[in-house]
């Protein structure tokens, strides 16, 4: 873990005192300029750099190298009339040059201190490259996997979602970074843009306050108190009103209930879309809205950069809610020590950049990420009575999807694809033969038939498919969740030449596999696993790793059944028939034509040995409102391998003054054992952490019987009882 986090929140010696003299020696034109973001990735560089001269712009995002934002600040430093550094913001959502897996597939090694140090790692390689400002984590709760950004964060859990959250953060902010500099994080998007109707990127939001304030706001609520220093507005509206006018999440929420001392920034153009959502009349309006709002950066649109200083000569805007925004972005960039150091050197970028130790890491990241969702008759791992190993798919040679979505500046020829990987571990003696079979996307198959041939003379065959890279991410929802093209056709053909038959399925969401899971004996979700995703995969297929992950989405046997989450209310008539009054066993909440039931549940993944879970026990069944917790467990490893476990804690608050889930995770830990070993799990929750906003939208924690549940996963588990009491 991180040493050092940087607290952009916390007062430092002198900062306050440099910002009030900066800020009376600039014109309106100037403040306003602090306020705009612009993007130098196309037509217009000569006016964007004329535009810096002139002090007319505070950040630039999309810029990449050490050498090319050398240029920037030097014209702004240099040539600017004030001097004022440049805030340099760029995504780097899964890494910077050293790409992991995605953040879906990170968050599924439940292991906070190791997405912490890919975080920092992140944090090393950009700074070291000129980049200070990251719009990352992104921790959306999301629950429709159709939502192409479901990569991007931490899954369908706010618990969860909140240490990933707070490890990022911890990560990105690292302040004893080898280059010396520092880095802000920006959690976005603020806030439940993973509730998308119908999993459509940038579409409606509109869910109660309640569950803005239960579900999608805790992994926000993480970040700040991890330090992160700014935070991005959504696309989305809430309720009716677009996040980046919305007052009442970005006064009343974020600066009043919060204390939020960092910048807001709008997502990219948001501001100037107000029109499009209907708010805003014009583009001037929208500056207005956006401003009384409490947005103090405005992304790309140029809204502020038009109208906003004329909006304060007309009284419209007060001039002190622009001295507002501006004060927190030259702090910003004083707390980040541009004004000491806007340059950096190039020499040492480039030495920063894919250090052997990051790759490792990056190898480790896969391996505990990839999820082992089935392993009929312990296919796998490969024995050595396999002698001749059968490649197929569209994903088996491919080093570039791999690198998932927002990879950036990520090279394919720094990643390894599956058909590396086991070059490299496979026994010389081993007989390798890769046919692709089909195409990715499209609907030829010229290779099925080779492919057949070669399925019945191997001894097992080995199946890589999934989606491309761009299959998934920012505007990339996707309706039917699938193979695409001729992979199902692929997978089918291969399984029925009786040849024990391997998935490995290569993703940036869950997909919609009821298929695989009925017929093929051994399937591994591997995700888009980043530049060691292909060595990653082969050690676990022939043994020398342990697949690691639990999932945190569940993965649905129908679209229909979306969206889909384990946290659901029990409903009057409950499907499972769980109420304590059954008024009805024929109309329940379920489906005619589908089990209601998740394909595989969150937290499920399988190892290479078997636990067993015994002896559960509450230490203090009876607990105050200022108590703890505490709950034990023996995990014991009854088979013949080292095996790790990941043992979870759900709650469920049995009546309420509103209606609760019928499960939440509260708490977990990652273990490894040994063959043989038995483990004594502790696991604590402060009460305080077991309320939730009351009828009047308070946070309460009200007395009452509780039920737990510890074990592998949301579907399965030791069950036992205690009561909180006034």
């Amino acid at each position: 873990m991180t040493d050092t986090v940087i607290d952009y929140g916390a007062e430092q010696a002198g900062v306050e005192e440099k910002v009030e003299a900066l800020l009376g020696q600039m014109t309106l034109e100037e403040k306003v300029g602090q306020m705009v973001q612009i993007s130098i990735d196309g037509p217009g560089r000569e006016k964007a750099e004329a535009r810096i001269r002139a002090g007319q712009v505070g950040s630039v995002l999309n810029t990449y190298g050490a050498a090319e934002i050398n240029h920037l600040q030097r014209l702004a430093v240099e040539e600017s009339r004030l001097g004022i550094p440049l805030l340099i913001g760029n995504d780097v959502i899964h890494g910077y040059r050293t790409i992991f897996p995605i953040p879906l597939a990170e968050s599924c090694t439940w292991d906070p201190d190791l997405v912490e140090e890919a975080a920092r790692i992140a944090a090393e390689e950009a700074t070291a490259d000129g980049t200070h400002w990251i719009f990352a984590p992104m921790v959306d709760v999301c629950r429709d996997p159709r939502w192409g950004r479901i990569a991007e964060g931490a899954g369908e859990d706010p618990t969860l979602g909140a240490a990933m959250a707070r490890a990022r953060a911890r990560g990105l902010q690292a302040g004893d970074l080898a280059s010396g500099r520092r880095a802000v994080a920006c959690p976005k998007h603020y806030v439940a843009y993973g509730a998308a109707e119908g999993g459509r990127d940038y579409n409606t939001v509109d869910i109660s306050e309640r569950t803005l304030r239960d579900v999608y706001l805790p992994p926000f609520q993480s970040a700040f108190r991890a330090g992160a220093g700014s935070v991005m507005s959504s696309f989305n509206e809430i309720a009716g009103v677009p996040a980046s006018a919305n007052a009442l999440i970005l006064d009343q929420i974020l600066r009043r209930e919060l204390g939020f001392p960092g910048i807001v920034v709008s997502d990219w153009n948001a501001i100037a879309e107000l029109l499009n959502h209907g708010l805003a009349a014009d583009r001037a309006e929208a500056a207005r809205l956006a401003a009384l709002a409490g947005v103090d950066m405005d992304m790309v649109s140029d809204c502020y950069h038009c109208h906003l200083a004329d909006l304060v000569r007309q009284g419209t805007v007060p001039e002190e809610v622009v001295d507002r925004s501006v004060r927190r972005i030259l702090r910003l960039k004083l707390m980040l020590g541009l004004f000491e150091q806007p340059d950096v050197d190039e020499a040492a970028a480039a030495a920063a950049i894919l250090r052997p130790e990051y790759r490792d890491k990056a190898l480790e990241i896969a391996q505990k990420s990839a999820v082992l969702l089935k392993n009929e008759g312990d296919l796998l791992p490969l024995g050595p009575e396999v002698r001749h190993v059968a490649l197929f798919g569209p994903l088996a040679d491919d080093a570039y999807n791999v690198l998932g979505c927002w990879h950036r500046i990520g090279r394919a020829e720094d990643a390894e694809s599956l058909l590396d990987g086991l070059r490299a571990v496979l026994p010389p003696e081993v007989r390798l033969v890769h046919v692709p079979g089909c195409d990715l996307e499209g609907g030829e198959a010229a290779e099925m038939e080779r492919a057949v041939l070669a399925a019945r003379d191997a001894d097992v065959a080995i199946v890589a498919v999934g989606e491309a890279e761009s299959m998934s991410g920012e505007a990339h929802s996707r309706a039917h969740l699938g193979l695409p093209g001729m992979q199902q056709a692929l997978v089918e053909a291969v399984q029925a030449t009786g040849t024990p038959t391997v998935v490995v399925l290569m993703s940036g969401r869950p997909l919609v596999v009821p298929w695989l899971a009925e017929h093929v004996p051994a399937i591994l979700q591997a995700w888009h696993g980043g530049i060691r995703a292909g060595r990653a995969v082969a050690e676990i297929l022939t043994g020398a790793a342990e697949p690691g992950g639990r999932l945190t989405a569940g993965w649905p046997r129908a679209e229909g059944q979306i969206p889909i989450h384990y946290a659901h209310k029990n409903t009057g008539r409950p499907a499972d028939l769980l109420g304590p009054v059954v008024t009805d066993t024929v109309n329940t909440s379920t489906y005619i034509d589908e089990s209601y039931e998740p394909l595989w549940p969150f937290g499920y993944g399988l190892g290479y040995t078997r636990l067993e879970y015994s002896d559960l026990a509450v230490e203090t069944p009876r607990l105050g409102l200022g108590d703890t917790l505490a709950v034990s467990v023996t995990v014991r490893n009854v088979g013949h391998r080292a095996g790790d476990e990941v043992v979870q804690l759900y709650v469920r608050d049995l009546v309420g003054s509103v209606s609760r889930p019928v499960k939440e995770l509260k708490a977990f830990r990652r273990i490894s054992l040994a063959a043989d070993e038995s483990r004594r799990v502790r696991l604590e929750v402060p009460v305080q952490q077991l309320g939730f906003h009351g009828p009047d939208l308070a946070y309460v924690v009200e007395p009452g019987a509780f039920r737990l549940w510890v074990g592998p996963n949301a579907a399965e588990g030791l069950e036992e009882t205690f009561e909180v009491v006034a």
